[in-house]
């Protein structure tokens, strides 16, 4: 039985500015895992992104792409596909605008269009994308990213309903399912394995982590988090290049 469950968002939270997890962040999260606590990812990215911070921490558990995939122990335990309609509806719409779309599945994405914005981004994310426009067609998409800088209005009232966009960065919208979020998918993840009753924390920094911070028991911001997810925070740590993981996990007896 879990001793508790500790959530972590990846960028600018687990991550350092390089997109990589401290030395000292992989030894406290293996200290929590010896003390029977389960650590698990929490990102707008989706799984195929983040292989290689499963590798380096042994996080085998997973609420990806803000909650539109969620799997416990390497199993899979449940994956929401955007009807094809949508798709193209959204499609449509974001060819009108000329905004570029990326369409993701849990294996992998394609761009509708390449620009700056999409050039910047997947560089950060240590990505190399591929334009193709039709490719959503025959894919079980679960997440978008809607690259533009000042829409989130026009989308949001154009989708109402059916989408959910966050703004993640300045460059681009994550969209998921209406209803899908990083606290949906915590919900269902401690749903289906039966892990109710089990005090929960979570680490993030960002809008889309302002839902998880109302799942958990115990909300943590990074130092560096926006203001909206400092004043949700149970506790503000230090900074992600300052060992804010570890000052928070040993803030709450987690670690020692």
């Amino acid at each position: 039985m879990y001793q508790a469950i500790v959530f972590f968002d990846l960028d600018s939270t687990l991550f350092d500015d390089d997109k990589n997890v401290l030395p000292a962040s992989i030894a406290a999260i293996h200290e929590m895992q010896q003390h029977h606590i389960l650590p698990v990812i929490a990102t707008g990215r989706n799984i195929f992104e983040i292989q290689y911070v499963l590798d380096a921490t042994g996080i085998d558990s997973v609420v990806g792409a803000n909650g539109s995939y969620v799997q416990l122990e390497g199993k899979r335990l449940t994956a929401s596909v955007i009807d094809q309609q949508t798709l193209n509806d959204i499609t449509a719409f974001a060819n009108e605008q000329g905004d570029p779309l990326a369409y993701y599945t849990s294996q992998g994405f394609r761009l509708s269009q390449a620009n700056a914005d999409t050039t910047e981004n997947f560089h950060l994310l240590r990505l190399d994308p591929v334009v193709d426009a039709k490719w959503y067609q025959n894919q079980e998409i679960n997440f978008l990213n809607v690259f533009n800088r000042d829409k989130d209005q026009a989308y949001q009232e154009k989708f109402a309903g059916k989408l959910d966009l966050v703004r993640n960065n300045p460059r681009c919208l994550d969209t998921m399912i209406h209803g899908v979020s990083k606290q949906s998918g915590i919900r269902k993840l401690i749903d289906k394995a039966g892990l109710q009753g089990i005090k929960t924390y979570a680490f993030g920094d960002g809008y889309n982590d302002l839902q998880m911070f109302d799942e958990v028991d115990v909300p943590i911001s990074m130092g560096n988090g926006v203001p909206e997810a400092k004043a949700k925070a149970a506790y503000v740590t230090t900074s992600n290049t300052t060992d804010g993981i570890v000052r928070g996990l040993q803030h709450f007896g987690l670690i020692k």
